[in-house]
Protein backbone atom coordinates (compact mmCIF):
# COMPACT_ATOMS: atom_id res chain seq x y z
CA UNK A 1 0.00 0.00 0.00
CA UNK A 2 1.57 3.12 -0.78
CA UNK A 3 1.75 6.49 0.82
CA UNK A 4 -0.97 8.12 -1.81
CA UNK A 5 -3.39 5.42 -1.60
CA UNK A 6 -3.51 5.84 2.54
CA UNK A 7 -3.50 9.87 2.25
CA UNK A 8 -6.14 9.33 0.22
CA UNK A 9 -8.05 6.67 2.63
CA UNK A 10 -7.44 8.76 5.39
CA UNK A 11 -8.98 12.23 3.82
CA UNK A 12 -11.60 10.04 3.04
CA UNK A 13 -12.27 8.47 6.32
CA UNK A 14 -11.94 12.39 7.77
CA UNK A 15 -14.27 13.31 4.89
CA UNK A 16 -17.05 11.08 6.05
CA UNK A 17 -16.63 11.55 9.87
CA UNK A 18 -17.33 15.55 9.46
CA UNK A 19 -20.45 14.90 7.27
CA UNK A 20 -21.43 12.38 9.57
CA UNK A 21 -20.89 15.07 12.36
CA UNK A 22 -22.58 17.79 10.61
CA UNK A 23 -25.66 15.66 9.87
CA UNK A 24 -25.79 14.66 13.38
CA UNK A 25 -25.67 18.41 14.24
CA UNK A 26 -28.21 19.54 11.90
CA UNK A 27 -30.55 16.98 13.10
CA UNK A 28 -30.43 17.63 16.95
CA UNK A 29 -32.81 20.54 18.16
CA UNK A 30 -31.02 23.87 19.85
CA UNK A 31 -30.52 23.32 23.54
CA UNK A 32 -32.97 25.33 25.38
CA UNK A 33 -34.96 26.20 22.11
CA UNK A 34 -38.48 25.00 21.40
CA UNK A 35 -39.11 21.26 20.34
CA UNK A 36 -39.66 20.96 17.07
CA UNK A 37 -43.60 21.59 15.51
CA UNK A 38 -45.54 18.48 15.90
CA UNK A 39 -45.78 18.68 11.67
CA UNK A 40 -42.24 17.19 11.72
CA UNK A 41 -42.77 14.43 13.77
CA UNK A 42 -43.13 10.89 11.54
CA UNK A 43 -46.48 9.71 12.06
CA UNK A 44 -47.38 6.67 14.01
CA UNK A 45 -46.89 4.13 11.32
CA UNK A 46 -43.68 5.28 10.09
CA UNK A 47 -41.86 2.22 10.51
CA UNK A 48 -38.55 2.91 12.64
CA UNK A 49 -34.93 3.80 10.64
CA UNK A 50 -32.61 0.97 11.75
CA UNK A 51 -28.91 2.21 12.21
CA UNK A 52 -26.96 2.00 9.14
CA UNK A 53 -24.49 -0.90 9.35
CA UNK A 54 -21.10 -0.65 8.82
CA UNK A 55 -19.77 0.20 5.09
CA UNK A 56 -16.49 -1.56 4.45
CA UNK A 57 -13.62 1.02 3.52
CA UNK A 58 -12.16 -1.39 0.94
CA UNK A 59 -11.77 -5.17 0.18
CA UNK A 60 -11.17 -7.24 2.67
CA UNK A 61 -11.71 -4.54 5.71
CA UNK A 62 -11.82 -6.06 8.63
CA UNK A 63 -13.67 -3.13 10.61
CA UNK A 64 -16.87 -3.51 12.11
CA UNK A 65 -17.17 -0.04 12.76
CA UNK A 66 -16.52 3.32 11.91
CA UNK A 67 -14.41 3.59 14.82
CA UNK A 68 -13.02 0.28 14.50
CA UNK A 69 -12.15 1.17 10.61
CA UNK A 70 -10.60 4.79 12.41
CA UNK A 71 -8.40 3.04 14.97
CA UNK A 72 -7.04 0.41 12.68
CA UNK A 73 -6.22 3.02 10.04
CA UNK A 74 -4.25 4.90 13.02
CA UNK A 75 -2.48 1.95 13.88
CA UNK A 76 -1.67 1.48 9.90
CA UNK A 77 -0.30 4.77 9.75
CA UNK A 78 1.73 4.15 13.29
CA UNK A 79 3.11 0.87 11.63
CA UNK A 80 4.13 1.94 8.82
CA UNK A 81 5.96 5.15 10.42
CA UNK A 82 7.81 2.92 11.95
CA UNK A 83 9.05 0.40 9.03
CA UNK A 84 10.24 3.83 7.24
CA UNK A 85 11.70 4.82 10.57
CA UNK A 86 13.59 2.22 11.43
CA UNK A 87 15.32 2.05 7.64
CA UNK A 88 16.67 5.66 8.30
CA UNK A 89 17.91 5.33 12.02
CA UNK A 90 18.58 1.64 11.74
CA UNK A 91 16.34 1.31 15.20
CA UNK A 92 12.65 1.96 16.22
CA UNK A 93 11.33 5.24 17.57
CA UNK A 94 11.14 4.97 21.33
CA UNK A 95 7.44 7.18 22.00
CA UNK A 96 5.14 8.58 19.13
CA UNK A 97 6.16 12.19 19.68
CA UNK A 98 9.81 10.98 18.24
CA UNK A 99 7.90 9.14 15.02
CA UNK A 100 6.04 12.00 14.46
CA UNK A 101 6.98 13.26 10.49
CA UNK A 102 7.73 10.18 9.71
CA UNK A 103 5.51 9.19 6.76
CA UNK A 104 2.04 10.04 7.20
CA UNK A 105 2.22 10.40 11.01
CA UNK A 106 1.68 14.19 12.22
CA UNK A 107 3.01 15.69 15.30
CA UNK A 108 -1.06 16.74 16.09
CA UNK A 109 -1.38 12.33 15.57
CA UNK A 110 1.72 11.81 18.35
CA UNK A 111 0.46 14.30 20.38
CA UNK A 112 -2.78 12.70 22.21
CA UNK A 113 -2.87 9.12 23.26
CA UNK A 114 -7.22 9.97 22.49
CA UNK A 115 -8.23 8.86 19.47
CA UNK A 116 -11.99 8.88 19.02
CA UNK A 117 -13.71 6.39 20.70
CA UNK A 118 -9.98 4.46 21.78
CA UNK A 119 -7.18 5.39 23.69
CA UNK A 120 -3.55 4.52 22.28
CA UNK A 121 -0.97 2.59 24.18
CA UNK A 122 2.65 2.66 23.10
CA UNK A 123 5.57 1.15 24.60
CA UNK A 124 9.17 0.78 23.28
CA UNK A 125 11.26 -2.57 23.91
CA UNK A 126 14.87 -3.19 23.37
CA UNK A 127 14.70 -3.25 19.57
CA UNK A 128 11.16 -3.04 18.77
CA UNK A 129 7.89 -1.66 20.38
CA UNK A 130 4.21 -2.56 21.70
CA UNK A 131 0.92 -0.31 19.70
CA UNK A 132 -2.48 -1.01 21.26
CA UNK A 133 -5.63 0.61 20.63
CA UNK A 134 -8.25 0.00 23.50
CA UNK A 135 -11.88 0.90 23.10
CA UNK A 136 -13.36 3.17 25.79
CA UNK A 137 -15.77 0.72 25.99
CA UNK A 138 -15.99 -3.21 24.93
CA UNK A 139 -18.76 -4.27 22.95
CA UNK A 140 -19.64 -5.96 19.47
CA UNK A 141 -18.81 -2.20 17.53
CA UNK A 142 -15.35 -1.80 19.54
CA UNK A 143 -12.58 -4.85 19.90
CA UNK A 144 -9.22 -4.23 21.13
CA UNK A 145 -5.98 -4.20 18.88
CA UNK A 146 -2.36 -4.94 19.33
CA UNK A 147 0.74 -4.83 16.74
CA UNK A 148 4.42 -5.52 17.58
CA UNK A 149 7.19 -4.25 15.19
CA UNK A 150 6.27 -7.19 13.11
CA UNK A 151 3.59 -4.89 11.85
CA UNK A 152 0.99 -7.56 12.65
CA UNK A 153 -2.67 -6.46 14.28
CA UNK A 154 -4.20 -8.84 16.91
CA UNK A 155 -7.67 -8.16 18.16
CA UNK A 156 -10.25 -9.56 20.65
CA UNK A 157 -13.46 -8.83 21.29
CA UNK A 158 -13.13 -9.79 25.41
CA UNK A 159 -10.42 -8.40 26.78
CA UNK A 160 -7.35 -6.09 25.66
CA UNK A 161 -5.53 -7.85 23.34
CA UNK A 162 -2.43 -9.02 22.98
CA UNK A 163 0.11 -10.66 20.76
CA UNK A 164 -1.84 -14.24 21.62
CA UNK A 165 -5.31 -12.57 20.46
CA UNK A 166 -6.38 -13.89 16.79
CA UNK A 167 -4.98 -11.89 13.79
CA UNK A 168 -7.14 -9.72 11.69
CA UNK A 169 -7.02 -10.08 7.89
Amino acid sequence: MNKTWMHRLLVLMLGATMMGTALAQAQTPEQGGAPPPATQTAPPNAPAQAPSAYQPKFAGDPAKSESEAQALGYMRVVLRAQKEYKKRHNKFAESLPALAGTGSLTKRMARSNERGDYMVGFRSQKDGFILTMTPRQMDSDHRSFYAEEDGVIHADDQKAADQTSPKIK
